[in-house]
């Protein structure tokens, strides 16, 4: 590992409380007879507080980063706050297969990872290539640069940028495009707009936007300044909840109230995550609407060109909850109990054949990754979607064709073991 990702040691002490409880012992084929609904459904609390803990542990080493750029804001500085963010993408990514299904996830992560968003909400763009949604009050009303903003006929005071007044900021005017925190937000702070459309090329924020008094470039760098360090303690304020919700030992959390309901209930819950990732989230908004849109601005991870890793690590989130296995941030490998075992019992061929569609799913995405980390002619998401670009919508379309088939074979699935509705999400979509 990159001393760069190793957590300080604090932040291996908060890892390994955070997984008490969680089995870090392998799980063999020979003991997939004994899983059972309810031992199932425990693993995957199991791993979902693994997942956060993570995704907590890499947002502290973020936010670490972005203090050590605003103390002393130099080239190495930025860089190293910008290979934070895109370490904290990894596990982060991998839980969104949560959301789906858990209600108290989705009502919860539009402060940590809504998108697209309208970044001249919160500093500054340049108005000629710059694409918002129509009629939105809020989208260059540049936060950074203002004490007071106006969106949509409401003044409002925005001197003191705290934590607290950026999460009521959060899709201010009622757009989802107003998007004041999370991920993206620091993604854009980090990087700037990407102003190279379809062609190479990230977000070039220079680092003199965080410089003081002569230095600082584009205006407001005390602002920007104070505005990435409240989002950042925020973030680590959601993780730090969700982390908790999922804990083992408590009795008043969201993991004791899903581990004691019917198990029923809970192995719907995993399906339909799963089923809803792939289907309509996945291969619908994030692959599906990009391409036929030839719209950059529909891409995931848009100011740092990481879209290709955000979508990789959904559909490893995805194959994690199959197969009951993540693999941690610090090297170590979460495994219990699985769907794929409690399928394997009563129909081991279509465990075999969703078990496989998974790792083709991987390998379609793997192909999206390696292009685009290619060290010879790469080519980033926003360039695959570009009008024309064949080799681009060839692995595009590989990615959508090989994540709709896995859904049809999760549905059958959730029909072995009991659940004949399944019915994911595909948000609109027709495939």
């Amino acid at each position: 590992m990159n001393d760069l990702f190793r957590p300080a040691p604090l932040a291996l002490t908060i890892a390994a409380a955070l997984t008490a409880g969680c089995s870090n012992t392998p799980w063999s084929a020979e003991q997939n007879q004994t899983a059972t609904k309810t031992s199932v459904v425990a693993h995957y609390a199991d791993l979902a507080h693994a997942t956060y803990g993570d995704a907590l542990i890499t947002a502290r080493a973020l936010d670490e980063a972005t203090d050590r750029l605003i103390a002393n804001p130099t080239e190495a500085n930025l860089n190293a706050a910008k290979e934070a963010w895109l370490a904290a993408r990894v596990p982060y990514q991998q839980s969104e297969v949560f959301r789906f299904g858990n209600t108290i996830v989705d009502d919860w992560e539009g402060q940590l990872n809504a998108w697209p968003l309208d970044e001249g909400l919160i500093d500054y763009v340049k108005a000629d290539d710059y694409q918002h949604e129509l009629g939105n009050h809020g989208a260059t009303a540049n936060i950074i640069a203002s004490n007071n903003i106006n969106v949509g006929g409401e003044s409002l005071d925005v001197a003191t940028l705290s934590p607290e007044l950026l999460a009521n900021l959060n899709e201010v005017g009622g757009s989802e495009a107003n998007v004041a925190t999370g991920y993206h937000a620091i993604e854009f702070l980090l990087w700037g707009q990407d102003l190279h459309g379809f062609e190479s090329g990230a977000g070039e924020r220079p680092v003199t936007d965080f410089a003081q008094g002569a230095d600082c470039t584009n205006g407001n760098c005390e602002r920007r300044a104070q505005y990435l360090d409240a989002v950042t303690d925020l973030l680590i304020t959601d993780l730090e909840w969700m982390a908790a919700q999922w804990a083992p030992g408590a009795s008043d959390n969201y993991r004791a109230q899903l581990t004691s309901a019917n198990a029923d209930e809970g192995i719907q819950k995993m399906l339909f995550g799963m089923g809803s990732l792939s289907l309509g989230e996945l291969a619908g908004e994030r692959l599906k609407v990009a391409l036929e849109a030839n719209s950059y601005e529909d891409e995931h991870d848009c100011f740092s060109d990481n879209t290709h890793n955000s979508h990789y690590y959904n559909g490893q989130g995805i194959k994690n909850v199959y197969t009951g296995t993540y693999q941690r941030v610090d090297g170590s490998r979460v495994s219990g109990p699985s769907l794929s075992d409690l399928v394997a019992q009563s129909n081991p061929e279509l465990d075999k054949r969703l078990t496989g569609q998974l790792d083709a799913s991987m390998k379609a995405l793997s192909l999206m990754k390696a292009r685009a980390e290619s060290s010879q002619n790469p080519m980033a998401f926003d360039t695959m979607i570009a009008p024309g670009n064949a080799e681009g919508a060839r692995i595009v379309n590989g990615a959508i064709l090989a994540l709709v088939e896995q859904t049809g074979s999760i549905e059958q699935a959730a029909r072995q073991l009991g659940i004949e509705a399944l019915s994911p999400d595909d948000a609109g979509h027709a495939f």
